[in-house]
């Protein structure tokens, strides 16, 4: 799979030197200098968790969206190594929800779009069952409803299906992000390794 990229990103976590330096492999540490801020970040269209530096004199705050894509970018130095869910700190964890869900809210036209054409992954599995709690039952109800009326926003579907779609749409990001699923809908799949 061709790794996609990530043109911005929002801020989850922001780590002091020492702590960031301790968290790389050794090899990777010399590289590095020793007085740079680092921060945690997930990805805006991949959900693609990353390590950066900052540039010197460049303050963030936690939700806050940054261009991480190629050319000149205002706050980010380096982009140090893409990470697993397991990398972050408990406070970046605790943001991560909170980052992701402001995300697909933001997102409504795309999440809208993928609910009005989601179609089967295998013969006995539709895409719609991986959201946590939609069995084959509730698939079918949607699929009735969005023949009728494709959906139009967020409110739409919990009026029609019943359904809160932004809390099970950012439920099944983050399971992916945390590699708890063999299934991708969203989310970049964590590398295998950090290095």
């Amino acid at each position: 799979m061709k790794s996609r990229k990530e043109e911005y990103a929002y801020v989850i976590d922001i780590l002091p030197p020492e702590v960031a330096l301790y968290r790389l492999p050794p090899k990777m540490r010399r590289d590095f200098p020793h007085d740079v801020s680092y921060a945690h970040l997930v990805g805006e269209d991949h959900f693609a968790l990353l390590e950066v530096t900052l540039k010197k004199g460049a303050v963030v705050e936690i939700g806050e969206k940054v261009y991480v894509g190629p050319g000149t970018r205002d706050k980010v130095d380096k982009i140090v190594r893409r990470i697993r869910y397991e990398d972050l700190q408990p406070q970046g964890k605790e943001n991560l929800r909170m980052v992701v869900r402001k995300i697909v809210e933001q997102k409504q036209d795309f999440f809208i779009k993928w609910i009005n054409t989601a179609g089967p992954i295998t013969i006995k599995l539709h895409s719609l069952e991986l959201l946590r709690g939609i069995g084959k039952k509730k698939v079918q109800e949607i699929l009735d409803e969005r023949k009728k009326k494709p959906f139009s926003s967020y409110e739409d579907v919990k009026q029609r299906v019943g359904i809160d779609l932004v809390e099970l749409i950012t439920d099944r990001i983050l399971r992916e992000i945390a590699g708890e699923d063999p299934y991708y809908l969203f989310a970049t799949p964590p590398p295998t390794q950090t290095p």
